[in-house]
């Protein structure tokens, strides 16, 4: 018999019972289930990530729906766990869903929610941070500083790289590279001023798509990736394609951690002291690979790309809706990046799913809204 797991209850006489393997961000998305009739139970067991048995657990005999994390691993026995207590719902609160086998949901008739056009600005935001927190070394400075190391102004003291006129590359150009190209021009370059540049003898910013990745990684100063994953795009940068990038290129990665070969890399940053990388996310998360942490010329954050008030209280409440709507019978969102009509908190959400990645295959039906 599964231990019992800690839980915060919220409308216990509620007709639908949905969990959150997670206290999430913002008060919406538990306003928006309680209103519609729903008991809502939060686990607030203190682990970082919840087991498979721990998952069990919180579905018990009945459960509607569960709103989950990308941390846990969704596969044949929770869906078939979660079908036996009558559930046909499920969300991350994510937009990618590696976690989630998808086709063993579908077997049990259990809709897979997600959470895109949300996070689209935030990520790009992080990419933009950490291309320039790499290119002047910003996070080894500020070490240096509270060291207590600071000892005067020296002229080799820190010297990093310029951005201005560089090429930055950008390999997965989808919403979120789309976004990061956009904010690196405008912000490196004063794109949108570019008659007062002319003026002023300011050389016009140029693109062009690459024929080739390669020709990017060969080309280019600053390369952020934006790709998804999947069987093509596992280990995409690995030891060959780091030896043709510039010796002193900056290598940004806020996508997926098994984009890049991790132990690959940390030979090539050893190698190579003048490339820097900045990274969001790892091959094995929570772990790095041995020896990247000790890395001067690599910038480490906590998956935290998405981590702005606003998306994260977007994406819980997305995530909340993907099950209310299907635990209601609502049908699909026709375009599920455009979810401004969701997160309106002056209106109420519209009565459909805002993103469920299995729909055709369940053949749930489109909105017309």
């Amino acid at each position: 018999m599964a231990k019992p797991v800690s839980i915060e209850v919220w409308n216990p006489n509620g007709k639908y019972r949905v969990i959150s393997t997670k206290p999430m961000p913002g008060t919406r998305w538990i306003n928006l289930l309680i209103d519609q009739d729903c008991r809502l139970e939060i686990c607030t067991q203190k682990k970082t990530i919840l087991s498979v048995e721990d998952i069990i657990a919180l579905i018990g005999e009945k459960c509607d729906g569960v709103i989950g994390q990308l941390t846990e691993d969704w596969g044949e026995v929770l869906f078939s766990a979660l079908s036996r207590a009558g559930g046909k719902a499920f969300s991350n609160m994510a937009v990618g869903y590696n976690n989630v086998d998808v086709n063993a949901a579908t077997k049990y008739g259990v809709s897979v929610g997600n959470t895109p056009g949300v996070l689209t600005e935030t990520t790009a935001e992080l990419a933009a941070s950490l291309s320039v927190a790499a290119a002047r070394r910003i996070v080894e400075a500020d070490e240096f500083m509270r060291a207590g190391l600071y000892d005067g102004w020296l002229p080799h003291l820190f010297v990093g790289n310029l951005l201005k006129g560089q090429t930055v590359g950008v390999i997965g150009a989808g919403r979120i590279g789309s976004a990061y190209a956009r904010m690196m021009v405008i912000s490196l370059t004063l794109l949108t001023y570019g008659e007062f540049l002319k003026a002023n003898g300011e050389q016009p910013v140029t693109w062009k798509r690459a024929a080739t990745m390669e020709e990017v990684l060969r080309e280019a100063d600053l390369i952020s990736l934006h790709p998804i994953l999947d069987k093509t795009t596992y280990h995409l940068i690995n030891k060959e394609r780091l030896s043709i990038m510039k010796k002193e290129a900056i290598l940004v990665n806020c996508s997926r951690g098994p984009v890049v070969d991790e132990v690959a890399l940390v030979e090539h940053l050893k190698e190579n002291p003048m490339f820097r990388v900045g990274l969001d996310v790892f091959e094995d998360e929570p772990y790095m690979k041995p020896g990247l942490a000790d890395m001067k010329n690599a910038i480490v954050v906590p998956h935290i790309a998405s981590a702005s008030k606003w998306t994260r209280e977007g994406m819980a409440t997305l995530a909340a809706l993907n099950v209310l709507g299907k635990i209601k019978g609502y049908p699909i969102w026709s375009n599920p990046n455009q979810v401004e009509p969701f997160l309106n908190e002056n209106s109420p959400p519209p009565a459909a799913c805002p993103s469920i990645v299995n729909a055709k295959a369940l053949g749930l039906t489109a909105s017309k809204l």
